[in-house]
């Protein structure tokens, strides 16, 4: 019996959903790429399109480290907590990327789903990592939690970018 005992549905579901995605953003950014950039288009794609990738890839890659047979939780929070570690140093560069181009101006909508809940779920794995010897299921509930937020944020900033590709990109090149 593993320490993830039940968990193994959430995380193929998660994880395969992950990796689609990640194929779907590629399918999608080949489909644009024909059209002309720019400097500032680019850097405002490195600030925007970047970070889903990087949410779905940390998603797959925690999928996989979670679903191995560990025979105790500690080797394995620490991996989570050095993902939410990383994770918390990427959206710090992100968010730096985001006040540098100058592309797009960014809303609140914007600062929420590409800085402040990707900080809070990389936080919580982080955070999970510490607690996860002495409380292993709500650990695991706060690892849950964090994979699924960042899927959504990732789906959410994914389709933010393709809507944004087609209905005010493509009207200004019109």
């Amino acid at each position: 019996m593993t320490v993830i005992e039940g968990w193994e549905n959430f995380y193929v579901i998660v994880g395969s959903s992950a990796g689609a995605l990640i194929g779907l953003q590629f399918v999608v950014i080949t489909l644009i790429a024909s059209r002309p950039i720019s400097q500032v288009e680019a850097q405002a794609g490195s600030a925007f399109a970047t970070p889903s990738v990087v949410h779905f890839g940390l998603v797959l890659l925690l999928s996989a480290i979670v679903s191995a047979p560990w025979d105790e939780i500690t080797v394995v929070a620490a991996l989570w907590g050095l993902l939410g570690l990383g994770g918390v140093a990427y959206v710090v560069i992100a968010a730096r990327r985001m006040r540098r181009q100058s592309a797009y101006r960014p809303v609140f909508e914007d600062w929420l789903f590409h800085v402040l809940l990707p900080f809070a779920a990389y936080a919580v794995l982080a955070i999970s990592a510490s607690a996860a010897p002495y409380y292993v299921r709500p650990a695991l509930f706060l690892v849950g939690a964090a994979t699924l937020v960042l899927l959504l944020i990732g789906i959410h900033n994914a389709w933010d970018a393709v809507t944004y590709q087609v209905f005010v990109r493509s009207r200004k090149e019109g």
